[in-house]
C-alpha cells in the first residue's frame, strides 16, 4: 500500500455516513447525530447522556445494545437502538486530567 491509497482510505472512513445505532459493531465509537424517538423518549435518553453529539462506544450488540457513555455503561433495547441516528468517529480519544504542572 501506497501513501496514496493510505490517504485516499483514510479519507473514505471520514466520509462517514448516517444511521441507526443498532447497525454498528461492537467496539465502535460513534457520534450521535439524531434522537428519532417521540419527544418524552428523547428527553428521557438525553437525561441519562444519550444526547445529541456525544461519543459513545458500542461495547455489544448481542441481546441488548451496551454503550459506554462518559463513564458509564447503559443497555438499551434493539427497538430503541434503531432510533438513535450516529455517525462514526474515525479516532476517539478519551480526554483525561493531565497536570499543568509537577
Amino acid at each position: 500500500m501506497n501513501i496514496n491509497t493510505a490517504t485516499t482510505s483514510l479519507s473514505q472512513e471520514s466520509a462517514c455516513e448516517v444511521c441507526p445505532l443498532s447497525r454498528v459493531q461492537a467496539g465502535v465509537a460513534v457520534r450521535i447525530k439524531q434522537l428519532c424517538a417521540a419527544p418524552e423518549v428523547q428527553n428521557r435518553l438525553r437525561e441519562i447522556g444519550l444526547i445529541e453529539d456525544q461519543v459513545i462506544r458500542l461495547v455489544t450488540s448481542r441481546n441488548n445494545f451496551i454503550c459506554q457513555v462518559c463513564n458509564a455503561r447503559l443497555a438499551i433495547s434493539e427497538q430503541l437502538a434503531k432510533l438513535i441516528l450516529v455517525e462514526p468517529v474515525l479516532a476517539y480519544q478519551p480526554v483525561r486530567n493531565i497536570p499543568l504542572s509537577r
